[in-house]
């Protein structure tokens, strides 16, 4: 089935807190963290969801509204039913240009030898790592002199990553990318590949 990445953002991040109910000024910033949109946005993003979810579960939506609060995941999850994209490539992007993520341990640093090598000034030797397993991906800053951030957050701990979130090394920014259908051919490039510096 396909979904819009705000609505795929939307329901990766309803699963992982199921079952609580997850606020909507909590979907609003990590949906939205650096702009404002109205509760209609939202909401047609939560119909998205439950017009492809329809098929499998009819009489029983996925996705229960709690009036004035949020919304929940509202179906049981276990090991097998929580992971997202087991099999998706995972890049970070910047502009025209990906670098690929591998399985395991991706040492991203201005160290030549780094998974990810990102050859700038206000980017340490060895800065973070990106470890990546079956339908996840977590970021932990390596004691870094100038900090990793996630959507403009710094790091005090390793978090996970999702479609489309900004990652800054230093000041070097990226985009997080996952996908099933696999990394644009066109813009791979090798892991030295210069990035912007913004």
């Amino acid at each position: 089935m396909h979904l819009t990445p705000k609505a795929f953002r939307l329901l990766t991040l309803l699963i992982e807190a199921a079952p609580r109910v997850v606020p909507k000024s909590e979907i609003h910033r990590c949906l939205w963290p650096n702009g404002v949109v109205s509760d209609a946005t939202l909401a047609g993003l939560v119909k998205e969801l439950r017009r492809a979810l329809a098929g499998y579960e009819p009489h029983s939506p996925f996705i229960r509204t709690v009036h004035r609060v949020g919304y929940a995941f509202d179906a049981p999850v276990g090991a097998e039913e929580s992971r997202v994209w087991p099999n998706a490539a995972r890049w970070l992007a910047a502009k025209d240009r990906a670098l690929p993520l591998a399985e395991g341990d991706n040492l991203v640093g201005r160290d030549p030898q780094s998974k990810v090598w990102l050859d700038y000034s206000t980017v340490s030797r060895r800065h973070a790592r990106i470890v990546v397993g079956p339908g996840s991906a977590r970021l932990e800053d390596l004691g870094s002199k100038n900090g990793t951030s996630v959507d403009g957050v710094g790091l005090t701990g390793p978090v996970s990553l999702h479609d489309g979130n900004r990652v800054g090394f230093g000041q070097v920014f990226v985009i997080y990318r996952e996908s099933t259908a696999g990394m644009p051919t066109v813009t791979q490039v090798g892991r030295a590949a210069a990035l912007p510096e913004h």
